[in-house]
């Protein structure tokens, strides 16, 4: 990753325009204007009096419409939902000006490229980019990508220039295609993996911090990780899955791998179950992987239960999954880590933890096949990855956020609290 180092008095005199002022395109917005540029945006018309009232302190102009914010912008970028992503474009796409760079904040590229391609004028740039942080965190010292599309060095250097200005670590990504495919592994498969976690405790009818076989780090961290994803916003993940055109293979090998394991379990077949984790153990965690090493001590310490019970074997399916999965597609985890999310390093770090771990991934092998306690909560998780898989597969977005919104209501007040303390276990973990 290249290193990228302006001036400390280095002030620019370009306008950056935001279409889309939600809860990323305000927090962009007013980390463009703390540093010094030139910021206007617009969003739907009933919002516009709380924007100006929020906005105009920091100096951020809140102008009509996409219009007016596209003639005025040298750099516009498109916050917007990414299945409205085409809808919008169409509608503001021809007003940009000449030699403005474009850019969007979606989290999958395939579909915006598309519509700038379709709607934008020819003499505009397209560099896009993908904040890889929600928006509980300030841009600064936070990953984001930059993916150059209709560009040349000097005005990829100038969208560089921006983004380091407001403290963004930046990840340069050669093509959308390649960002997409990153995706669908750090993010999309992950967040199935997770959103199966919460839709399984939901059916069972059980808070997990309330339940012995949820307690110890890893299921800490399983258990905030959850809460943080159903503290977002429902459109967001769908869109990311539904939209990405590589999410759908790695999601749907995530659950094929996740259905044949849970057979060999129900069989308890030994032997072959055994063969397969270790052969994806083998091949995901090699030597030559540098480790993320979790702390178990600060695991521990974030924990929902309101007290100590002893804790009970957990087969940790999701992760003997997600592993199987990776060994089956070939990916190497530690690869994405350059565009990695919170929830993606956390996953691959409790897998890791769980992988390395001799003694606890006896414990649980030996869950998985024979301890009926924990079969039950395995049913209903292998029940909701099927859901979730075939709700992705068919392109189901408003499935998919009813599915999301219903689990989201089952966790309730308890999703705040998860997001705040998930935030600082992120933290902790990753000092």
């Amino acid at each position: 990753m290249k290193q990228h180092i302006i001036p400390h008095n280095y002030i620019s005199s370009m306008n950056i325009g935001i279409i889309g002022l939600g809860d990323m395109g305000r927090l962009y917005a007013k980390a463009f204007a703390a540093a010094g540029y030139d910021v206007c945006g617009c969003d739907l018309p009933q919002n516009r009096e709380k924007l100006e009232a929020e906005l105009g302190p920091p100096g951020i102009k809140v102008l009509n419409d996409g219009h007016e914010v596209s003639a005025r912008a040298d750099v516009l970028i498109y916050s917007v939902e990414a299945e409205s992503i085409a809808a919008v474009v169409a509608q503001y796409g021809a007003s940009a000006k000449a030699g403005a760079i474009v850019a969007g904040q979606t989290s999958v590229k395939s579909p915006e490229i598309e519509a700038f391609e379709k709607y934008l004028p020819a003499n505009v740039y397209i560099v896009t980019i993908h904040a890889l942080h929600g928006p509980g965190f300030a841009p600064d010292q936070q990953k984001l990508a930059i993916i150059p599309h209709r560009s040349n060095p000097e005005v990829y250097q100038r969208m560089l220039d921006i983004f380091v200005k407001i403290g963004s670590d930046i990840v340069e990504i050669g093509d959308y295609h390649e960002h997409d495919k990153i995706v669908a592994d750090t993010q999309a498969v992950t967040h199935v993996g997770f959103e199966s976690m919460g839709t399984a405790w939901k059916e069972a009818g059980f808070f997990p911090w309330e339940n012995a076989s949820y307690i110890g780090g890893i299921d800490n961290v399983k258990i905030l990780t959850t809460l943080r994803i159903f503290s977002y916003k429902a459109h967001v993940y769908a869109g990311l899955a539904i939209l990405n055109p590589y999410a759908k293979q790695q999601v749907k090998r995530y659950a094929v791998s996740e259905s044949e394991l849970f057979k060999l379990m129900i069989k308890e077949e030994e032997k072959d179950f055994r063969g397969r984790i270790y052969k994806a153990r083998d091949f995901v965690f090699h030597e030559s992987t540098k480790p993320i090493l979790l702390n178990d001590t600060v695991m521990r310490e974030f924990s929902l239960a309101g007290k100590p019970e002893l804790r009970k074997h957990n087969s940790h399916l999701s992760l003997l999954s997600m592993v199987d999965a990776w060994y089956h597609l070939g990916v190497n985890p530690y690869d994405n880590l350059i565009c990695q999310t919170p929830p993606f390093r956390l996953r691959l770090g409790i897998a890791e933890y769980l992988f390395k771990n001799e003694e606890l991934l006896e414990e649980s092998i030996e869950a998985a096949l024979y301890d009926k306690t924990i079969r039950g909560d395995d049913l209903e998780f292998h029940s909701a990855v099927r859901e979730w898989s075939s709700i992705i597969v068919y392109g189901d977005m408003k499935g998919y956020k009813e599915h999301f919104n219903q689990v989201k209501e089952f966790f309730g007040d308890r999703l705040e609290q998860g997001r705040i303390q998930s935030a600082e276990l992120i933290r902790r973990l990753m000092e």
